[in-house]
């Protein structure tokens, strides 16, 4: 069945969130079921006047839970979300609750796809003129060079379905251009990857040329991915606000000023803002899921769902699936 599951329990803005990004993204066409408490879900649906499709779940994951507990809990949202999938009652689902939990419960449930060891992260992050992927960006600290090999042909075929990529740049992060340099995964990784006929690939890229262009997905382990996504998004955000204040805080020629390219500077923390695609998938099992920021709102919800049905509508996993036979 063609509906996205949330689970509206899981998050900090839970459920008045995925609530009311669920009934925007019905309004375009996007079906979608609501996993949580149903009587606390009917009332809140009834406060709006709204009606949406909903699938009981009795125990919530909060952030403060191990996600090791989600195997016996069963009945959480999470859980049931992904059940949902398992049982094809849903085409894909999105929560924006414990990360851990919801890729423990895409493994349980819905397991890896074929040739896939270690399904990964992919973060959209965006550059000069577009969007590069970022992958893993958290789902493995620790990493082996097959696993980066996996990670680089995922990431080519998300490229070549949202970026409109023919034969998509994937480079390797490290801490030097040359092939010599990096640690010992780096190293190996860097021969790996360059005798992989099904990837482009481009070499090591460093730090310093992530925003600027020059490949169109950048392959690490989870460890350093996950910090990579952090302080772009940090930096994003103190950038804007130092912009703001910069303009507002130096007299009235420069306010001046500020009204002028006010719209423009809008366009730009838009770009920046991790609401933009709401969730970012977890590649590599059998399914299509998606984790988004336990801060989430109701706009994040509804970008979320959006890139969901993208995903689904592109047949994002058959194609990955298809790919990594050719490794």
């Amino acid at each position: 069945m063609n509906r996205i599951a949330i689970d509206a329990m899981g998050g900090d803005n839970m459920p008045a969130a995925a609530i009311d990004g669920a009934i925007r993204a019905a309004k375009e066409g996007i079906k979608v079921v609501l996993v949580g408490r149903e009587e606390l879900l009917q009332n809140e649906l009834a406060k709006r006047n709204a009606s949406l499709d909903i699938y009981n779940a009795t125990d919530v994951i909060d952030m403060k839970d191990n996600a090791a507990n989600v195997r016996r809990r069963k009945e959480s949202s999470v859980m049931k979300a992904a059940e949902l999938v398992k049982l094809e009652n849903a085409a894909a689902f999105v929560s924006m609750g414990h990360s851990g939990a919801t890729m423990a419960a895409a493994l349980l449930v819905l397991g890896r796809i074929k040739g896939i060891e270690r399904p990964a992260i992919l973060a959209n992050i965006p550059s000069k003129s577009a969007y590069w992927a970022l992958i893993d960006a958290g789902a493995n600290a620790d990493c082996k060079a097959k696993y980066l090999q996996q990670f680089a042909l995922m990431g080519s075929v998300y490229a070549r379905a949202f970026f409109n990529k023919s034969n998509p740049k994937v480079g390797l992060l490290s801490i030097g251009e040359e092939e010599g340099k990096g640690n010992e995964l780096i190293k190996e990784s860097y021969q790996v990857l360059k005798n992989t006929k099904a990837i482009n690939f481009f070499g090591n890229i460093e730090g310093r040329d992530l925003f600027n262009d020059v490949v169109d997905v950048v392959v690490t382990d989870g460890f350093t991915g996950n910090i990579v996504l952090k302080q772009a998004e940090g930096e994003a955000m103190s950038l804007v606000s130092w912009i703001k204040d910069a303009l507002l805080n130096n007299g009235p020629l420069v306010k001046l000023g500020a009204a002028l390219v006010k719209l423009a500077l809008r366009k730009v923390a838009e770009r920046l803002d991790p609401s933009e695609y709401g969730a970012q998938p977890l590649l590599g099992v059998r399914g299509y899921a998606f984790i988004g920021h336990g801060s989430s709102d109701d706009i994040a919800v509804y970008n979320a769902l959006k890139t969901a049905q993208r995903m689904v509508d592109a047949k994002l996993v058959e194609k990955i699936t298809e790919g990594i036979a050719q490794i």
